[in-house]
């Protein structure tokens, strides 16, 4: 699907599966056709409700994203450009979902390495970066970017760990949705969510990353993804 709002030409880093640059830089639509790895970084924002239950708020990548368009993936996920920091990649949370983060406010979960064969032509090999951010805010604190993201959905830990491990085939969630959906400003919405809304992953990460933020609201100091 064509994607009006990506840099096809943005060059990337190429570099090995344990992200140490290779001193070669290509251009973003050569690296996914090719399938080199490249860096990235995944920002996930959890909270807490007020009875304690967990939660942890997925982004629904717009329908003209050139990968996995539509699908539930990472709060926030961007690639990092050619000569980028992991620290300067988080310019991607203020322009995903209007939330300025420095690496202070992070809680490291470790590195992942992501190849995915998506379709013929698309091959996305990641080696992610990956973080917590505590943060007991109401979906409409934050902005997602119509280009980027069509929508915020907060899923409690409990329902997902259920849905995940298949002893539920649907929960409902709770969604932001942005400014394109409404022509006025973001709105709040019932959803419900299966297994197959989500970004394909072979290694179970969604399931991980709700099982570590569970450890992580039960004070389990030794958390990884």
């Amino acid at each position: 699907m064509n994607d009006p709002y990506t840099d096809l030409d943005e060059l990337f880093d190429v570099c090995d599966s344990l992200g140490r640059p290779l001193g070669l830089r290509k251009r973003r639509a050569d690296v996914h056709r090719d399938g080199d790895w490249h860096r990235s970084i995944h920002c996930w924002v959890v909270g807490q409700y007020r009875d304690g239950t967990p939660y942890v708020v997925f982004q629904r990548r717009a329908d003209a994203k050139d990968t996995s368009p539509g699908k539930l993936d990472a709060t926030v996920g961007g690639h990092l450009a050619a000569g980028e920091t992991v620290e300067e990649a988080l310019r991607e949370t203020q322009e995903e979902i209007g939330l300025s983060l420095s690496m202070s406010d992070l809680l490291p979960l470790g590195v992942r390495q992501a190849a995915i064969d998506i379709e013929p032509g698309v091959r996305d090999y990641e080696v992610q970066y990956v973080f917590l951010y505590r943060a007991n805010l109401p979906l409409t604190a934050f902005s997602p970017n119509p280009a980027e993201v069509a929508a915020l959905v907060e899923m409690p830990i409990p329902a997902a760990l259920k849905l995940f491990t298949g002893k539920r085939p649907v929960i409902s969630v709770k969604a932001l949705c942005n400014q394109r959906c409404h022509p006025n400003e973001a709105w709040i919405a019932e959803q419900r969510v299966r297994a197959e809304d989500f970004a394909p992953q072979a290694d179970r990460y969604f399931y991980r990353v709700c099982v570590q933020t569970d450890l992580h609201f039960k004070d389990y100091p030794h958390i990884s993804i």
